[in-house]
């Protein structure tokens, strides 16, 4: 069956440093695009960032351009975000996405908490 596993959540400092990791399996993982999204308590879910299917055009929000860097390897069937410049407003669970019209797979979330 469809799994998307996030790992690499957890708690830093503000200015810190972590790197989120999701790991796919049953579906064709280079034909998607996949996304980190976020959701913060009492806030909407939020689009952080996405790739196309090779990996060839990312997009970012506003807010993290510049801090987030979201990467894929197809080989490994893994999409990754790489967060620097942690800002405590960051402080959300975020989650993986894969879609391929009309399908949409999501992972159960990791935790991010920036806070001293």
């Amino acid at each position: 069956q469809v799994q998307l596993v996030e790992s690499g959540g957890g708690l830093v400092q503000p200015g810190g440093s972590l790197r989120l990791s999701c790991a796919a399996s049953g579906f064709t993982f280079r034909a998607y695009r996949m996304s980190w999204y976020r959701q913060a308590p009492g806030k909407e879910r939020e689009l952080v960032a996405d790739i196309t299917s090779l990996g060839t055009f990312t997009n970012y929000t506003d807010s993290v351009k510049g801090r987030f860097t979201i990467s894929r390897d197809n080989n490994k069937n893994a999409v990754y975000l790489q967060m620097n410049s942690l800002k405590v407003e960051d402080t959300a669970v975020y989650y993986c996405n894969a879609r391929l019209y009309p399908k949409d797979f999501w992972g159960q979330g990791t935790q991010v908490t920036v806070s001293s």
